[in-house]
């Protein structure tokens, strides 16, 4: 994880090609799910999350009811007290965590309920999903956060 100590420096600097091939390629986006899709996989087998965790340090996804209801089973608590201890509502009208690193990010980085967590956790970086025209400028901004973002635009452009 040591080359992404700067992801932020990086990922600034890339910022202007990562939306210049964006505007020359926008058309051929939506045909592009499956090399998309395939970079990811090739990124995401050499970068391991658990050495890095950023989007758990710094990113407060949106949880949803069905989300609060499924850490609820996980915790054995009522979902208002997930609510309640937990969580507050943003500016946007939407549950987040009351504070950031996540309330369930443990010290070795692991998820104290993984197979639990929100689902904005759960399909994090994005990179990997359908329709990747629609969420490329979430994948820019994501890019100063997760080098599997940063890596899957960096090859993307090469292609």
């Amino acid at each position: 994880m040591k080359q992404y100590e700067n992801l932020q420096v990086l990922a600034e600097k890339a910022k202007p090609l990562f939306l210049q091939y964006y505007k020359k390629n926008k058309k051929r986006l939506g045909k592009m799910d499956t090399i998309v899709q395939q970079l990811h996989d090739e990124v995401s087998e050499n970068i391991d999350c658990l050495t890095c965790a950023n989007c758990c340090r710094s990113l407060g996804p949106a949880i949803y009811d069905k989300d609060i209801e499924r850490m609820a089973k996980a915790l054995r608590i009522k979902p208002s007290e997930v609510v309640s201890s937990y969580l507050r509502i943003d500016e946007d009208g939407d549950y987040v965590f009351k504070s950031m690193p996540c309330p369930f990010l443990m010290n070795d980085n692991y998820c104290s309920i993984y197979e639990s967590r929100p689902k904005a956790c759960r399909e994090y970086p994005h990179t990997d999903r359908k329709n990747f025209e629609q969420i490329y400028k979430l994948t820019v901004k994501n890019t100063s956060t997760c080098p599997i973002a940063y890596e899957v635009l960096c090859k993307l452009m090469d292609k």
